[in-house]
């Protein structure tokens, strides 16, 4: 429950500083976080593809 409150918190403060933030480094910072959680749903899918064929 403690990390639920801290999450919302944290979350409270990013967007709070995504709201005074120019847009062209909104839309950078986006686009960062796009690709890194590209990189680790690409990289979870093939480790998972391994646990499964190597069983």
């Amino acid at each position: 429950m403690l990390f639920l409150v801290a999450a919302l918190m944290l979350l409270g403060v990013v967007l709070g500083t995504v709201a005074h933030a120019p847009l062209d480094v909104t839309v950078a910072l986006a686009a960062v976080i796009a690709v890194w959680l590209a990189v680790f749903a690409v990289r979870e899918r093939i480790a998972r593809h391994r646990r499964t064929s190597a069983n």
